[in-house]
Parts: C-alpha cells; structure tokens; sequence
C-alpha cells in the first residue's frame, strides 16, 4: 500500500530566480463564487494566494493570448485548462513547447490523450486494467445501434467525450434516448461517448511524481447516499441549492484497495512524466468489480478536491502539495539541481 512520503522543498534562490507564469481562468478573480464557473473560480483564487504564500516570483494571466508570443518568463504553471472549445487542454503545453518554455503537468499529446476518455480507456486495456465496454460516437461519423455497447440492466450513460466535473451527463434506457442524447452533445460540438451505466462508488487514485516515478496518494472515496443517481456538473461546482453531498473519505478496503492501487500504477506508468493526476475508478463493494472510468491529468489542485484531500492524509498541507509539485518539474527540467 502507500509508503510515507515527504514533501519537496524549493531553495530559497531559486524561488526569487525563477520567474513563473500563473494561468488559470480566474487567476485574476477577486474570490468568491463564480456565476457561471461557481467555486471553479474559488479554487483558482486560492492557489494564487498558496502560490503567493510560497514566496515565488509570479505573474498572472487568464488569456491564451499571453503566450502568441514569448513571454518573459522560464516556467508556466497552467491551470487554464477549459477554454471553451474541444481540445483546449493542449493549448498551453503547445504554445510552451513552441516556446520551448518548461511547464507543469504533462506533454501536450498526453493531455489530449487524458482529456479523450476513449482513448483514455484503449490505454487503460493496453494496460491490462478491466473498463467497462464502451463506444464514442464522434461528430460527423455515423450514429449506429450496432455500435452500442451491451448493458445488462438496460441503463446507458452519455457523456461528451472530452468534459470535467460531470459536464452534459445524462443517461437513457432505450436507443432513442441515447441517440437524443447523443444529437445533444454533438449540437454542443462534442463527441459523445456511451458506456453502460455502473452501479457503485468513485474510487479516485491521486498521483503525483517523485524521482520521475508516479506515487500513489492515500486513496479517496465518495460515499454517496444514492449511487443510482447521476452526479451533475451543477452539483460539482456547488450551482444549486439542495444538492446531495458526497462524502470523500480515505478508502482502505482490505481486499479491494490495494487490487486498485495495483491498477492505478499500471495505468499511471504509461503516462510519464505527469506530474499530477487523478485515476478513477468505479467499484461495486457488492460484487468486487473494479472498472476504470478515466484519468484526469492536471486535475483540480483546490483544497476541497480529490488532489489536495489525498495529499492531506499523507501530511501534507496546500502548499506542501503545490511546492513539491513544483520542485519535482523544475528538477526534471533543469530550473533546479538535485
């Protein structure tokens, strides 16, 4: 199971001589909910002030554009992961690697391979670990019943493609209501990918590296009242009001919890260097079925979130997470020795 771990420090010099690029869509907000992105915008508020806390030398941006040309730094740490269009999450390691500016958090190609929860399951079967049958229905590629996958209890779940926090979920339990679905999704310009729905729990594996190896974070579960029903994006980001609350709590399940960690490194190995990442999994503790569900690279870093709450059962605070996350990249890429 998980070993002890310690935190990474940055020298003194190199916090002041390092000039680092914070970006995040709300790296300007002033805290608070967002209207529209609700504590998306809290979150990003609160690792500027933990980056601040650390004594770097920060610059902050909430565009793209920043980066159409050089900017005078040496390392950006990107949290400008959303941009409103498909594959946004490459962006930023593209315009660095244009730049040849080091970056926190993987390369680009992985970062779409992450962010393609189709691909992300090819791999997870190159890996040896169990997912569940699926298929994605890209845009402009025909829509057929043939290509759906079996689901013993009837129940789809139909997703975009390449989304976060439950963003345009929805299930149906007939092949007109997944093909409404599916027309939903690709009118919002999305691939949608169908997958028969699981009953159980998220399971969620946090990584982070340590000497260019991925290390397992303490594992977390939400343990939810209702597992039957679907979580929604409006739910995640705290947009409406009576919403169920799932409890994320650290699971230590004695015959499943180091079958998933298990799987976890197997999946994790295929993506270094990463930095950072959230693996999920959904688990039927009735059954013992373990299935893959998807891997977040340059997931949400909030002290509220699955990152930081596994980081915090291994001893480490906010900042403790943040700055060893950062002394670990800047070794790789030669900002620091060690």
């Amino acid at each position: 199971m998980t070993t002890a771990i310690e935190p990474l420090r940055i020298p003194d010099e190199a916090k002041e001589r390092v000039r680092m690029l914070f970006m995040a869509k709300h790296a300007l907000w002033g805290g608070g909910m967002h209207p529209e992105d609700g504590n998306h915008a809290i979150y990003h508020h609160e690792v500027r002030t933990t980056l601040e806390g650390l004594g770097l030398n920060l610059q902050f941006a909430n565009s793209y554009d920043v980066l159409f040309e050089r900017p005078d730094v040496d390392f950006v740490f990107p949290l400008l992961n959303r941009g409103g269009f498909v594959n946004s999450e490459m962006v930023i390691p593209t315009l660095c690697n244009m730049h040849r500016i080091p970056y926190l958090g993987a390369m680009p190609f992985l970062r779409g391979l992450g962010d393609d929860k189709s691909v992300s399951k090819l791999v997870a079967t190159h890996a040896g670990v169990p997912t569940a049958p699926w298929f994605c229905y890209r845009r402009g590629a025909p829509i057929l019943e043939a290509d759906l996958p079996p689901s013993p209890d009837g129940r789809w779940v139909i997703k975009p493609n390449a989304s976060s926090a439950s963003w345009g979920i929805s299930d149906a339990f007939d092949w007109n209501g997944v093909t409404n679905a599916i027309a939903d999704i690709h009118g919002q310009g999305h691939d949608a990918i169908v997958e028969p729905y699981l009953d159980g729990y998220d399971v969620q594996c946090a990584f982070i590296t340590l000497d260019n190896e991925p290390t397992a974070l303490p594992m977390l579960w939400y343990e939810r009242e209702n597992t039957q029903k679907l979580w929604t994006y409006y739910e995640k980001r705290d947009l409406v009001q009576n919403s169920e609350k799932a409890s994320l709590k650290r699971f230590d399940h004695a015959e499943l919890a180091p079958k998933i960690e298990e799987m976890a490194k197997a999946y994790a190995r295929e993506l270094l260097p990463f930095d950072y990442g959230r693996i999920e999994f959904r688990v039927d503790l009735n059954t013992g079925d373990i299935n893959f569900i998807e891997i977040n690279l340059n997931c949400n870093l909030w002290s509220e979130k699955v990152m930081a709450k596994a980081a915090a059962q291994a001893g480490f605070s906010h900042a403790d997470l943040l700055e060893t996350l950062l002394a670990e990249c800047w070794r790789r890429n030669g900002l620091i020795s060690g």
